[in-house]
């Protein structure tokens, strides 16, 4: 559990915040981690390499990600974005962030392990014993973007496709409707 306590005692009232630091006041994450060793298998590193990362931390990642409903490449980038994610990982500024393949792997190794759903159910067990009930949530990331109108009626398409394909159209008729069009607007 020594990683959460990078964690504010005192939290601003962020509810993202508040959830990661009731994960660590309910669960020490340490309990995890005789299971994930051994579900991984990771070589002892004799063949060369990046050494993998904490297997502790990346369980917490999968925790982040079912908590508030993130895909691995948001993940990623809120990790790197956010300091109540890094606080909670107990990651630094400057410390390495897995990548959304990474993450990936590492939710596939657990799964044809065979071991994820147990983990799941043994986090959610030591979240109900300190009076909490696990329930997903989700970052809405929304944007809004106007949608550009439809300037053509389907009388000036008829006398476009009528101009390109050779259908006589009046010439004045076709400069008033391009100056119509390009006026500027009025404010």
């Amino acid at each position: 559990m020594e990683r959460c306590k990078a964690l504010p005692v005192s939290v601003p009232c962020p509810r993202l915040l508040s959830k990661l630091y009731a994960f660590c006041a309910a669960v020490d994450f340490e309990i995890f981690r005789a299971d994930l060793t051994a579900a991984l298998a990771y070589s002892d590193g004799a063949q060369g390499g990046r050494p993998p990362f904490d297997p502790v931390m990346t369980f917490k990642i999968l925790v982040i990600q079912a908590a508030n409903n993130l895909s691995d490449e948001r993940t990623e980038f809120l990790i790197n974005d956010r300091l109540s994610f890094m606080r909670f990982l107990g990651l630094s500024l400057s410390d390495p962030v897995p990548d959304a393949r990474t993450i990936w792997l590492f939710r596939e190794k657990l799964t044809k392990a065979g071991v994820i759903k147990t983990l799941f159910d043994r986090f959610d067990a030591a979240l109900r014993t300190k009076g909490y009930i696990a329930m997903s949530g989700q970052i809405v990331d929304a944007s809004l973007i106007a949608v550009p109108k439809q300037l053509n009626t389907d009388d000036r398409r008829r006398r476009s496709r009528k101009m390109l394909w050779g259908g006589g159209e009046d010439i004045a008729s076709i400069v008033a409707d391009v100056n119509r069009w390009s006026a500027p607007c009025k404010s």
